[in-house]
Formats: C-alpha cells, structure tokens, sequence
C-alpha cells in the first residue's frame, strides 16, 4: 500500500518514479493486435473480440467506449461501417470507421448478446441495465495484454486509443488528419499525444540531405 511521508520507514526510499521517464502508455504494435484478436479468438471471449476491435477501430476514451449503445453501431440490421459520437471529455462528436474485422466481430457479439438499439453494447455483469465500468475496462485491458506476455504495466486503456492513430501517422505523416481522427481540438495536443515532436523531427533531419 505504500508509505505516508511522515513513516519512520519512508526514510531513505526512493520514489517510485525515480530515473524513470514516466508518460503515456505505448501504443501497440499491428502484429500484437492480430495477437490479442487470435488469443480471443481462441479463449472464446466474443464479448472482448468486439471491444477490443471497437476500441482499436473508434480510437475512442474508455470512458466512451463503455458508454456505446447499440443504436450508435447498428443501423437496418448492420453495423455501421462509420459511427458518430460526442465525446464525453470534450462534449465534441468525433466520427470513426470501422472495418470489416470490426463491424463482424461486434455483429457476432450482438447476435449472443441481444437486446434493443436503446441498450448498451457492454452491459455490466452486476446491473445489465448499465454499462460496464472504465475500472473493468481497464481490468480488461491488462488481461488481453498479458494474455499475450506483454508486461501490463506498460500498456492500459489508452493504448487502445493511441494504437491505430500511431499506426496511421507512422505510415503518412498527416498529423493533422490523425488530430481530427483522435477529436483533438489543438494540433499540439495531437504532437504531444503521439510523442513525435522530438523523434520524428530528428528523423525527418536525418533523412534529408542539403
């Protein structure tokens, strides 16, 4: 549990932080998602197949991805292959794609699960009328990442968020189609979010010759 400051034997601790660079969670990387999607696959966990897609697709908060309902995916008997949804921590709506991996998980899971378009996609296990928490989300997060030998604290819920915008940037460099992708409402937030603004600038110097 730890120390309070005013314990004898916090003297001569060092902080937990300490030498240590502490940011963002690292996004992961395109062969570890195919890894979480077939260590799903195999554990038969339907419902995290389509979270997890979900989550990687709508590179949506946690807090927003607990809170989808099954209106905001399905429309005519089919999932979306675009979705809207405002944002809970900015109050702006942020649209997203979902692709063909995602759209026939969350339709596999939504066959088992039942229910209206009035209904939460992830209902909680204690009250089916509400949403699974951010807390078990994040719970969740560590087992599919540790499902797979990566060390959870390295990894959490906004992993989920970063990976594709990550991905995306790596492959065109449009920092401002990410920044829209992401809702972000400041370009900067999007530089600091992706960590690019010391690596990638140097990178980009030593690949141009004058």
């Amino acid at each position: 549990m730890g120390h309070s400051e005013y314990d004898p034997g916090s003297k001569g601790k060092r902080p937990w932080n300490a030498g240590r660079l502490v940011g963002a969670k690292r996004g992961l990387k395109l062969q570890q998602v195919w890894a979480i999607r077939f260590w799903l696959n195999n554990e038969g966990r339907l419902r995290d197949r389509a979270m997890f897609d979900l989550a990687i697709d709508s590179k949506l908060r946690g807090c927003d991805v607990v809170k989808m309902k099954i209106g905001d995916l399905v429309s005519g008997g089919r999932v979306r292959s675009r979705a809207i949804v405002v944002q809970q921590k900015t109050g702006r709506p942020v649209q997203f794609e979902l692709l063909e991996p995602a759209r026939a998980s969350i339709l596999a899971w939504l066959e088992c699960r039942g229910g209206t378009l009035d209904d939460f996609v992830f209902p909680s296990r204690i009250n089916h009328n509400d949403h699974v928490s951010t807390r078990q989300y994040a719970r969740l997060v560590d087992e599919w990442v540790t499902g797979i030998g990566l060390l959870r604290q390295d990894y959490g819920t906004h992993s989920l968020r970063r990976t594709k915008a990550s991905i995306i940037y790596k492959q065109t460099g449009n920092l401002r189609a990410v920044q829209i992708l992401l809702g972000h409402t400041k370009l900067e937030s999007t530089v600091r979010y992706l960590g690019v603004d010391v690596e990638d600038a140097l990178a980009l110097a030593e690949g141009t010759e004058v």
